[in-house]
């Protein structure tokens, strides 16, 4: 007797068009529920997985209850003339239903997964939520959606008992696979059973086998045919152009490039400038700062949970402030009090993240290009590819257009982060820690490339970092943050040389500090180095502390000079440090240590110094110098 393969037939028209609900649904629930923070969020996801966890036929039970002749969908559905029980449509919600937790879970956690600063960075570019979730956050979690569909095919492929009260097992029209093995077995013909288990366990296999397959190859063919195609992927219709045309067209755009206008609006201010106000409380951290910067770099210095980061948050848009004001170039982006606050993508503010945020699926130039692309430069194609050219070019990437970010090196990856935020010609360019993720060897090239990049850029600068000779070599001005407050705000020379503190101090590199006491008007007492020291400024009426700078301690000559000089003492060795360049000399002044911890000062000195010094017979003779003595206040 032949097999009758309508259980077959029937599995896979079920399963296909409950796999194409599920995969719109689960998709769009996940979604919803990745960014809903309501209370009845628990609830909510609770009812979503709840046919995972139920007896398949307590599922269907429920939805008899539901969708039966007395329920409130079944009479619904009976006055329009539709009957649902023991219909394929019912095998078509049971398997939806069933089915359907499978895909939302996968589609949940394969949007979790995603770098949330990938999304933060497209929305400071300027992308709106609908392109974000088309262009980044879609094809990301692309591969986990397959798998959760496919699971969910296999599921909606296995369903028995939820379809079996609701849809029946009539042959021909609701009976599946599993129903045919079911009764095959009642009815003792355990070849026809094992013949459908095979089937359905085939199918299933296949299903996921070709997913991962598909997906591999995918992966390759994209990078075969970026490499084929090269420049002509990125600027498409211009190599369609007869070359006299294209010639014509690429002297406009570089005519015309310089006439677009620069990032701060003459019209609103004289000058570009940045107003910061604001206080945001955190369960154990609060930030109160207030500063205004103008269009030389700004560099935000401070210990780690200073606050830094948390400021250029703000600015962007990905933080709120509790309270306050934010004004760039006379435009207010935040007003707690009138109730304003720009989205991040209506900021016109380029932010470099840490981990430089890199879309990895697309390639360099279409990184660079995605704000130009999603932002107020979508409706003038024609010369995004000049400005793609142009910004790689400033950054020392031309060739590098059709690789992508897993293919360059670190220092490459945070250059594209730049000029992809600068090709947008944003009125602030924000740099979190921009260098923390490079080795020694290519911090100091890649810094050079970025100031001499940052020397032609006309909008503002705010620099975070907790390195103060990266703060001094690439800022003009600093702002020093302690516990989310600002304890010091101006010129860099200002700060580092008369710092006002000792937490201003200490911040900038001094390492020598002693209580101290006035003891005339250019004369104060070192209380813990035992020692009076000569000045040549004033000095403070609330004086506290004096200090020095480890590599601003003089050690003179063994010959006495000819006449003394002021602020010199004998000192004695106590420890030492070594670095590749330079050592550290614990000094103890006026006699000899008792042990390595017992010293007052830390000296710095070249390698090449210390050959000279560790010869020389104790005590040696040690100068503060007076210009170089730092009097702090309380």
């Amino acid at each position: 007797m032949a097999l009758n393969l309508s259980p077959l037939w029937i599995s896979l028209k079920i399963a296909a068009i409950a796999t194409v609900i599920i995969f719109f649904i689960g998709i769009a629930a996940a979604h919803w529920m990745l960014t809903y923070r309501g209370k009845w969020k628990p609830l909510i996801e609770g009812l979503f997985i709840s046919p995972l966890i139920l007896p398949p036929t307590v599922a269907g039970f429920l939805l008899l209850l539901l969708f039966g002749r007395n329920g409130p969908l079944g009479q619904f559905f009976s006055w329009a003339g539709v009957n649902i029980v023991f219909t394929w449509y019912a095998a078509v919600i049971t398997a939806t239903v069933v089915a359907f937790p499978l895909m939302y879970k996968t589609a949940l956690g394969a949007f979790e997964q995603i770098d949330a600063n990938l999304q933060r960075a497209a929305r400071t570019l300027g992308a709106s939520e609908r392109v974000i979730f088309w262009r980044i956050t879609l094809p990301l979690a692309l591969p986990g959606i397959l798998a959760g569909a496919t699971l969910a095919f296999a599921r909606a492929l296995g369903e028995f008992g939820a379809t079996l009260m609701l849809a029946g097992n009539i042959p021909g029209r609701t009976q599946t696979i599993p129903m045919a093995i079911y009764f095959a077995v009642e009815a003792g013909d355990m070849q026809e059973a094992w013949l459908w288990s095979l089937a359905i366990l085939g199918i299933s296999l296949f299903g996921l086998t070709a997913v991962n397959l598909w997906w591999k190859r995918r992966g390759r063919r994209k990078v075969r045919w970026r490499g084929r195609l090269g420049n002509r992927n990125r600027e498409g219709i211009f190599y369609l152009l007869p070359s006299e045309t294209k010639q014509k067209l690429w002297s406009y755009i570089h005519r015309h490039a310089h006439t677009v206008p620069t990032p701060h609006n003459p019209q609103t201010s004289t000058q570009p400038n940045l107003f910061v106000d604001i206080h945001k409380q955190l369960p154990d951290f609060s930030l109160h700062v207030r500063f205004t910067t103008d269009n030389q770099a700004l560099g935000l210095l401070g210990a780690s949970g200073a606050g830094k980061s948390l400021i250029l948050r703000c600015i962007a848009g990905i933080e709120t402030p509790d309270r306050g004001r934010i004004v760039l170039n006379g435009r207010v982006l935040f007003d707690a009090e009138r109730g304003i606050n720009l989205p991040s993508r209506d900021r016109k503010v380029g932010f470099l993240f840490q981990n430089y945020a890199l879309f990895p699926h697309l390639t360099v130039a279409q990184n660079v290009s995605f704000g130009l692309n999603a932002g107020k430069h979508r409706g003038n194609r024609v010369g995004i590819p000049f400005i793609i050219d142009q910004q790689l070019a400033a950054m020392d990437l031309t060739g590098l257009a059709d690789r992508y970010p897993h293919q360059l090196s670190g220092g490459q990856q945070q250059r594209v982060a730049l000029a992809r935020a600068l090709a947008n010609q944003p009125e602030a360019l924000l740099l979190d820690e921009p260098f923390s993720a490079l080795d020694t060897h290519l911090r100091s090239r890649i810094e050079q490339q970025m100031i001499a990049r940052l020397a032609t850029y006309s909008g503002m600068t705010l620099f975070v970092t907790h390195n103060l000779e990266e703060a001094y070599r690439v800022c003009h001005q600093l702002l020093v943050l302690e516990g989310g407050g600002a304890i010091a705000h101006g010129p860099k020379q200002n700060i580092f040389e008369h710092p006002q503190t000792v937490s201003i101090a200490q911040l900038t590199g001094c390492k020598n500090f002693s209580q101290a006491m006035t003891k005339g008007p250019n004369q104060v007492k070192a209380l813990d180095w035992n020692c009076t020291l000569q000045t040549l400024e004033a000095v403070p009426e609330k004086l506290a502390q004096v200090g020095i700078r480890a590599h601003q301690i003089i050690f003179l000559p063994t010959s006495p000079p000819p006449r003394p000089l002021p602020n010199t003492f004998p000192c004695w060795l106590a420890a030492t440090s070594e670095t590749p360049h330079r050592m550290t000399l614990y000094l103890k002044l006026h006699s000899p240590p008792i042990s390595p911890n017992d010293y007052h000062l830390q000296a710095e000195v070249f390698k090449e110094k210390w050959m000279i010094l560790k010869d020389r017979q104790f005590p040696w003779q040690i100068r503060l110098d007076p210009l170089r003595l730092i009097l702090m206040q309380r």
